[in-house]
């Protein structure tokens, strides 16, 4: 054994003087040895003693139990936890329909929500708001909040049924919506609307797009297959939880080859709109519809009445839509007439520059007052099919110096916007700058996901 040890010592030193005296030659024989030597190493691996024969010894040490001290009961507590899940109201909910939907199975919770005036009121019946429950694991209510947003202030009602010392409570509070950018694009296979769908792009967003780009691009019959699109939006939140979409922040549409591209900017003290990425004003003096989501039911032409029976010149245009869809005034104005009046029914005038005027008949709901100021897009009332009217639909007029002229025809008005002042350009240039990139990443992002 010592003529091993000594034989190994003699080797380990030639190995070291080798080194130092000619370390390349002594890389390459030790690398030649661990590629061709393995069983040899393995052989002097089996010079060392049997691990079996090696002594063995237990070692034992108490160890004290997690759940010394504490009845059953107390551990089945300790593995309780709630469920969580969220749902969306509809107009025909009742308060068992609601539940059943989320899951639940508490008769007592049914009852409550019956009775209690703010869940009737607010709930049950309301189609679109957004309900979060928590429950146990029996499937028992223990907490349920809707929220929803009842104007365009920038607040949310937030509607809360707890149970609070084994009975069922509720309260409403007011809180202020968040605003969260969303970034979606899409390809055109059909039709504009088609393609946003499948976007999951939300419909105010699809009709701000249409409206900004009207004047550049044909949504009606100048598509083409293939054209792409980016838009940059805001998702007013409460408490984190998505409620509807808000204004577009900028958007970018290739038409036929070519692209338009527009984002929001507003200076200090003045009226926010749209431009192109370049410092262009895209605000048009009139929108081209005053209900969204519509059809053209009659045009500005000669037709039979429908409740006369005559032949009669139609002096404006007909927009067939349910009853309750919301009417918005297409452009800046003065209401000067806001009532009932003859075959109009529910009827609202506007007054806008250079004595021009639009006509909002057969209203079922009017939302302004005589003498106040609109803004482009703003809520004025609802369809309805008040005065002579056969079914629900908008009759839709402009007129200029007292005469009807066709309504189609008035987004060739322009705005006269001015542009972005010396004092503002810095600003534009680099929240345009953002909105590029932003836009890019949209178009490229959807194209990507298109082609897998």
């Amino acid at each position: 054994m010592t003529g091993l040890k000594n034989a190994g010592g003699a080797l380990v030193a030639q190995l070291i003087l080798l080194l130092q005296t000619h370390p390349k030659r002594a890389t390459a024989a030790l690398a030649t040895i661990l590629l061709t030597g393995g069983s040899g190493a393995f052989a002097v691996a089996n010079l060392g003693p049997d691990p079996a024969d090696l002594p063995v010894r237990t070692l034992t040490e108490a160890v004290p139990s997690l759940a010394a001290g504490q009845d059953l009961a107390d551990l089945t507590d300790l593995q309780s936890f709630s469920l969580y899940r969220s749902e969306t109201t509809r107009g025909n909910d009742t308060a068992e329909s609601l539940l059943q939907r989320l899951g639940i199975a508490d008769p007592q919770a049914a009852a409550f929500l019956r009775s209690n005036n703010a869940v009737r009121q607010n709930v049950l019946g309301r189609a679109g708001r957004l309900v979060s429950a928590e429950t146990t694991p029996e499937h028992q209510l223990s907490k349920l909040v809707v929220r929803w947003t009842p104007n365009e202030d920038g607040t949310f009602l937030r509607l809360t049924v707890e149970r609070v010392e084994g009975k069922l409570q509720s309260k409403i509070e007011t809180g202020r919506l968040t605003a969260a950018p969303r970034l979606a694009g899409g390809v055109i296979r059909s039709s504009f609307f088609a393609a946003t769908d499948a976007a999951d792009i939300p419909d105010n967003v699809t009709m701000q797009m249409s409206d900004i780009f009207e004047g550049d691009v044909d949504f009606r019959r100048g598509l083409r297959k293939g054209d792409r699109f980016a838009v940059v939006y805001e998702s007013l939140e409460a408490d984190g939880e998505p409620l509807r979409a808000g204004r577009v922040l900028s958007t970018e549409f290739n038409n036929n080859g070519k692209t338009h591209q527009a984002m929001w900017f507003q200076e200090p003290g003045k009226k926010g709109a749209y431009y192109t990425l370049d410092g262009k004003s895209l605000r048009q003096a009139y929108l081209s519809y005053p209900v969204e989501f519509s059809r053209i039911s009659s045009g500005f032409a000669m037709r039979v009445h429908p409740v006369h029976k005559t032949w009669r010149a139609h002096l404006g245009t007909d927009f067939a839509a349910p009853t309750g869809t919301k009417v918005r005034t297409v452009g800046d104005g003065i209401v000067s007439f806001a009532g009932v009046q003859n075959g109009f029914g529910n009827v609202v005038f506007i007054d806008h520059a250079n004595q021009q005027t639009t006509v909002y008949a057969h209203l079922s709901r009017i939302d302004v007052k005589k003498g106040q100021r609109v803004d482009q897009s703003d809520i004025i009332g609802a369809v309805g099919s008040t005065g002579w009217a056969t079914g629900p639909h908008l009759h839709f007029e402009f007129r200029e110096k007292g005469e009807q002229r066709d309504p189609m025809t008035i987004t060739k008005i322009t705005d006269g916007a001015q542009p972005i002042s010396k004092t503002a350009r810095a600003d534009f240039d680099k929240l345009a700058a953002q909105m590029r990139i932003e836009l890019d990443a949209g178009t490229q992002s959807y194209a990507m996901a298109s082609a897998r």
